[in-house]
């Protein structure tokens, strides 16, 4: 490998001050880090939010080869001036001492109503690594999506989430004509539609 092929790993940490410290915790670093052609660059200074780690669970039924997705608002999206109200897959923050199946399993319940019958483990990716240090892990988890449906989440954390099952061809419409804004939707969606045979054949289904 040549010296312009080598990926940089070295970053000196100059300084490190915590200057918020609510729902989000965001910390000033002023550092440097190694350069592509070798050498140190010079001090910049960046913000980096940190929201904790998350899960997030595509409910697919195989059966009828649909999917249980939820709807909600999010004030980041009417913010932006977009659409607020965005169709999601199942999510949440992992907490202290929990691991990231319990975190499924848990929000399957609360978001939409629904026990998984089993999770199958996808990729894990940053969600926006330029400002955040948050994670996600997807899963896909398979239901019964014969029995859902209503308004579900947590009153006391105002929520207000509606839950709806789209097959997997309205979902790919809706992937080919842009209408999916959210990037986690977007992932479990893509990552559904190369992997749904293998699936099926993994759960018997022909």
């Amino acid at each position: 490998m040549t010296d312009d092929q080598r990926t940089p790993r070295t970053v000196d940490i100059v300084e490190r001050e915590r200057v918020y410290n609510g729902y989000f915790k965001i910390d000033r670093f002023r550092l440097r880090h190694e350069l592509f052609q070798g050498g140190m660059g010079k001090d910049v200074i960046r913000e980096v939010a940190e929201r904790g780690h998350a899960v997030a669970v595509m409910l697919y039924d195989p059966d009828r080869d649909a999917c249980v997705m939820i709807e909600q608002f999010r004030p980041g999206a009417y913010a932006a001036g977009w659409d607020a109200w965005l169709l999601e897959v199942v999510a949440g923050i992992i907490e202290d001492g929990e691991s990231a199946e319990d975190v499924a399993r848990r929000e399957c319940v609360e978001e939409a109503g629904v026990t998984v019958d089993d999770l199958i483990a996808g990729p894990a990716y940053l969600a926006s690594p330029g400002v955040l240090t948050e994670s996600i892990s997807l899963y896909v988890g398979r239901v019964d999506s014969t029995r859902c449906g209503g308004v579900h989440g947590l009153g006391e954390e105002g929520e207000d989430i509606r839950v709806m099952v789209l097959t997997v061809e309205e979902l790919r419409r809706m992937l080919d004509e842009h209408r999916l804004t959210n990037a986690t939707t977007l992932i479990s969606v893509q990552w559904l539609l190369l992997n749904r045979d293998r699936l099926r054949k993994q759960w018997g289904i022909a």
